[in-house]
């Protein structure tokens, strides 16, 4: 916290300083700025208060070292098994940073798929301009197969592309000056689109984000306004900044825009959305987000993820944050969200599994698919989390109709298979029984463990004594409401009139002859009502 507190205690003029140097450019070449040191050193203790931040993640521009690209910082996760899914089809759903990202993950992570994933990179990256990640793919395919061709590096086409890079950014920065100069709003904006696009394709997505902010000014239409903020998004996503990412939205949600065009941009908004609180381990945010994201999402968003993630993401979200009323009532009758699952029909069947209290074959649908998930980029980092928590929920659930149960038939359902020379599932030192110490120590189960009897007890209240006393408490309360309204019901009746305390309005108001005096008058309606 004093790290995200001291960044955002940056001198507030510097932002307009630098703002409006980068909209009316300088008599350098691309309008390029030079800073104080001063400055320098507060924009850089701010991209690292922002960085330590929960759920934010900034790179400076380029990947971090573990190369997701997504700004998370997290070890390196091995994983031994193979998946379910085949590389080729499963990359070509994916295009932009993130195909190179997801293919760099999987060559690192994987030792099934990692060489495979790895030239798959090292392709991706030769086909683009970005030179910082063609050579961490060459360095990791080299530390696990050197003998592969694709290991070593090509310093002709690292050459050949650094003269390109240089020639378009001279090019694009040009062409930027000259439109500054012919004051043509539109040109201008056009111009800092190819340059900030220009900054991604090559790695650089600080100044990416840097240019198309700088459009911000020279936007005349709604449309526009919305282009460059769903360009920020996308570049905010690749760096993990999900603060930023949530403040564009929320921009482009209150855009004044045509209700067809807001319709167009809602599968996307919704998704993205839904990525940001998942980063940040919202997870119930994130279930409504994506279970919020319409069918007509198809393919428009695949530099971001596709309608299989959010089939993935949704499910995963929701099974560890909802009951099953939610899950039935908000996933499975979800006529919208149906078309997602659809997509991904082992997340329908663990939900079902779920809702039905069949909470073995739901958990064995989604340990069969660790593996892919272990693999997802966005994923990989909340699995064991989101595993976790859907564990924990169905151990309740499972206990909900009991008021004791065999550790048996507990360890049926939710321990792992004992191997040889381990401890039973119902010694005192097996991983299920610690487990549920653990959920009874910090107040997830209200039970106790009787050992000697191989028993789970749950805490049971007496229900026959707690019926008997809410009827008791009903009937008092009846008596004493109906008292109070026949002892009224016989004042009013009477004509008697209770005269209000000195200085009372409706003594003023008699008085002046307003009310009059008698039976069934307003001051003996009011004065009726003082009594209680």
């Amino acid at each position: 916290m004093t790290t995200m507190k001291a960044a955002t205690t940056m001198n507030p003029s510097l932002l307009d300083k630098i703002i409006s140097e980068s909209l009316t450019g300088s008599d350098e070449p691309g309008g390029q700025q030079h800073q104080s040191q001063e400055d320098q050193n507060q924009l850089q203790g701010l991209d690292l208060g922002l960085a330590n931040a929960p759920g934010v993640g900034l790179n400076n521009g380029f990947e971090n070292s573990n190369g997701n690209g997504n700004g998370f910082g997290t070890s390196i996760i091995k994983v031994d098994d193979p998946p379910k899914f085949d590389l080729d089809p499963y990359i070509a759903n994916y295009t932009g940073r993130t195909r190179f990202d997801r293919l760099f993950l999987i060559g690192t992570c994987s030792s099934y798929l990692s060489i495979d994933a790895l030239k798959a990179a090292v392709t991706e990256a030769k086909s683009g301009i970005n030179i910082s990640r063609y050579e961490r793919a060459v360095q990791a395919l080299f530390d696990i197969a050197p003998s592969e061709p694709d290991a070593h590096l090509d310093q002709e086409w690292v050459e050949r592309t650094k003269r390109v890079i240089k020639a378009q950014t001279d090019r694009l920065e040009h062409e930027l000056k000259a439109s500054k100069n012919n004051l043509i709003k539109e040109s201008i904006r056009m111009c800092n689109e190819d340059l900030g696009r220009h900054y991604h394709q090559m790695g650089d997505v600080s100044s990416a984000s840097k240019a198309f902010a700088r459009m911000r000014d020279f936007c005349t239409t709604p449309t526009h306004i919305a282009s460059m903020l769903f360009n920020i998004i996308n570049v905010a996503i690749d760096r993990g900044d999900w603060l930023a990412v949530q403040s564009n939205l929320h921009r482009l949600r209150n855009l004044q825009s045509k209700p067809e065009e807001q319709a167009k941009y809602q599968p996307k908004m919704s998704a993205a959305m839904g990525l940001s609180h998942m980063a940040v381990e919202s997870y119930l945010d994130a279930a409504l987000s994506f279970l919020a994201v319409d069918p007509s999402l198809g393919d428009s968003f695949k530099e971001a993820l596709t309608s299989n993630d959010v089939a993935v993401y949704g499910g995963l979200c929701a099974l560890a944050s909802m009951d099953r009323n939610d899950l039935q009532r908000r996933v499975l009758d979800n006529s919208s969200f149906r078309n997602f699952l659809e997509l991904e029909p082992h997340i329908r069947r663990a939900i079902s599994f779920f809702c039905s209290s069949k909470f073995r074959p739901c958990l064995d649908i989604l340990e069969a698919y660790r593996t892919d998930y272990l693999l997802d980029i966005r994923l990989q980092r909340h699995v064991s989390t989101l595993y976790a928590r859907i564990r924990t929920k169905s151990i309740q659930q499972y206990l909900v109709p009991f008021s004791r149960v065999t550790l048996d038939a507990m360890a049926k359902v939710f321990a792992p298979t004992v191997v040889g020379g381990t401890a039973k599932h119902t010694d005192f030192n097996s991983s299920f029984v610690q487990e549920l110490i653990r959920m009874i120590e910090d107040g997830t189960l209200e039970a106790r463990i009787d050992l000697e009897k191989g028993l789970m007890i749950s805490k049971q209240t007496d229900l026959r004594t707690e019926v008997h006393k809410t009827a008791l408490e009903t009937v008092q309360t009846y008596l004493e409401e109906a008292h109070l309204r026949l002892l009224r019901a016989n004042v009013i009746y009477a004509g008697l009139e209770v005269r209000a305390p000195p200085g009372d309005k409706r003594n003023d108001e008699r008085a002046s002859g307003k009310v009059l005096p008698g039976g069934g008058g307003k001051a003996a309606r009011g004065a009726s009502t003082s009594l209680w």
